[in-house]
């Protein structure tokens, strides 16, 4: 039996990050606007069952969806691209992902991970724009850089660009994928893929480590304690997720996870 999807169970209340960096995602998959001054860039989208929530929370922060310019994708999970296809039929917004995620997004490769969340992946859609490292994307007083981080999935980009307040200006920084879950041997041998996704995987996180952010922006909530860090918003912070060490950290952390696993592997 298909899993039952409940996608209110997973409602978060919509906030203000810093400046013009805003939260609208669920619990289950984070979704950020950025208001570039002409326009709005969206960072993932989240569930298809969930999109209603998103643009709920968009209207709720006076964000109107058909802003929309740009949607960037981190990689080709039915998570992060799930409601691309409704979002751009809506407001006409151009969609941007990793090359290498391609054949995810358009259904030609069956890697969406939907089967492994008991769900169908069936909105698909060819991207409008096929990033590759290094490449930019500029909308109004914006402009993000796309930087491959290839191991969660092939075609995995994490997003870099300034965020404002009009008085102070932070870098933040979005990864692409922590999870290892698509990295492990079961999975791995189940569809054939390559193990070399671990050692790119591991060479990424090293090259991240380099990289100056201000705010560790996480595609799922756990990775960069959304709930707690808007706690502290809401009390009064408006520095709470700004933390220059974090990025770094967390970079470490999960070349360490990935390791962690692959010795547990070997160990059996």
């Amino acid at each position: 039996m298909a899993k039952v999807i409940l996608p209110w169970k997973g409602a978060f209340p919509p906030f203000r990050i810093f400046g013009n960096l805003y939260f609208v995602g669920t619990e289950p998959a984070s979704t950020h606007i950025v208001d570039t001054g002409e326009g709005l860039i969206m960072l993932d989208t989240g569930y298809q069952h969930s999109l209603y929530l998103v643009l709920d929370g968009m209207y709720r922060l006076g964000l109107d969806p058909h802003d929309i310019k740009y949607i960037l994708l981190t990689h080709g999970h039915i998570d992060h691209l799930g409601a691309a296809r409704a979002l751009t039929e809506l407001t006409g917004a151009k969609t941007a992902l990793g090359a290498e995620d391609r054949q995810y997004a358009n259904g030609e490769l069956d890697l969406t991970y939907a089967k492994e969340l008991g769900m169908t992946y069936v909105e698909t859609f060819e991207p409008d724009i096929l990033l590759r490292d290094g490449d930019t994307i500029t909308l109004g007083n914006t402009t993000v850089t796309a930087i491959a981080t290839p191991g969660h999935t092939p075609g995995a980009m994490s997003f870099f660009f300034d965020v404002t307040d009009g008085k102070e200006t932070y870098r933040a920084g979005l990864h692409g994928g922590m999870g290892i879950n698509t990295m492990c041997r079961e999975f791995l041998d189940k569809y054939g893929l390559s193990y070399d996704c671990r050692d790119k995987f591991a060479q990424a996180m090293d090259r991240l480590k380099q990289e100056k952010v201000d705010i560790f922006l996480g595609n799922h909530m756990q990775h960069n304690h959304t709930a707690e860090r808007y706690e502290q918003v809401m009390a009064g912070n408006a520095k709470a997720f700004v933390n220059p060490a974090e990025w770094a950290e967390y970079a470490e952390w999960a070349k360490q996870n990935l390791l962690g696993m692959i010795e547990k592997e070997n160990s059996k």
